[in-house]
């Protein structure tokens, strides 16, 4: 995706409304709310709107998704529980989970004690390992990506739309956040950041294929690049480290990166933050 224009990215913005919010923007900039989704933002559009307008709304909705989610947990609380997990061992390879009960359990043992002993013995501490990674890598992406959107250069969406999770200096994102990948040169990393962005376009799964535009935020340990993990939870670093990035970055032709994947060619427009220790 090259670089869109202003009413391209609009377009977009309105697209990450839901309907019943639309209809309360609509409203709010004089607009009839009559209609589907398609239609509402076509008559927006063509009412030339005042964009700062309808970023405050869209960000004062998402405001609102936070409020809920901290009534369930504050952030100093969800911080505290990230902090217990002592080890960070996946145990099972992600995405394979069923393959290898069905290989190393269903079909190799046919005695039921036996299947019952080895799955307490090895597969219950595995399961377990796994989800407490997923759960830390989610917790953790959920108060890294609020705090993006709560950035005031940033604007969020409020509705899940493939491809795009924030808006930054006029253009759509698909947020990655992420570590270092394994045997990558973390010098390389640092001094050319866009080859790296290049090489995870490249190596990213057939299934999750994407070639939206991407700001990608990389977590590196330099000391102990096996506790990058850690890293993602020292939340006054990150936090910094993210603030520093949207206050003086900016999104040009510059950032462009053009790669390979099956023999088809792709344009992006990617970012990245790099945040090491």
């Amino acid at each position: 995706m090259a670089l869109l224009s202003k009413k391209e990215v609009l377009n977009k913005k309105l697209s990450c409304v839901k309907l019943p919010d639309l209809k309360e923007l609509a409203l709010k900039l004089g607009v009839s709310k009559n209609g589907k989704s398609g239609e509402i933002i076509k008559k927006i559009l063509e009412n030339n709107p005042d964009e700062s307008i309808i970023d405050e709304f869209i960000k004062n909705k998402y405001k609102k998704i936070i409020e809920q989610r901290r009534k369930v947990i504050s952030d100093d609380d969800l911080k505290k529980e990230l902090m217990r997990v002592k080890t960070f061992s996946w145990g099972v390879v992600q995405g394979q989970l069923d393959r290898k009960i069905q290989t190393e359990y269903v079909r190799k043992f046919v005695k039921y004690d036996e299947l019952i002993g080895n799955v307490k013995k090895e597969l219950h501490n595995e399961v377990t390992n796994y989800v407490i990674c997923t759960w830390f890598n989610h917790w953790t992406t959920v108060l890294i990506e609020d705090h993006i959107s709560e950035h005031p250069k940033v604007v969020p969406t409020v509705k899940s739309v493939k491809g795009i999770d924030i808006f930054f200096d006029g253009q759509p994102f698909d947020l990655k956040v992420t570590y270092l990948p394994r045997n990558y040169n973390p010098y390389e990393a640092v001094k050319d950041p866009k080859k790296l962005a290049v090489w995870m376009y490249e190596n990213q799964g057939a299934q999750r294929f994407g070639s939206d535009n991407r700001l990608f935020v990389v977590l590196f340990d330099k000391k102990n690049p096996e506790k990058s993990w850690e890293l993602k939870r020292d939340f006054d670093l990150v936090f910094q480290k993210i603030d520093d990035f949207f206050n003086n970055e900016t999104v040009s032709e510059k950032d462009e990166v053009v790669f390979k994947f099956k023999n088809k060619t792709y344009t992006a427009i990617a970012k990245v933050l790099m945040i090491t220790k």
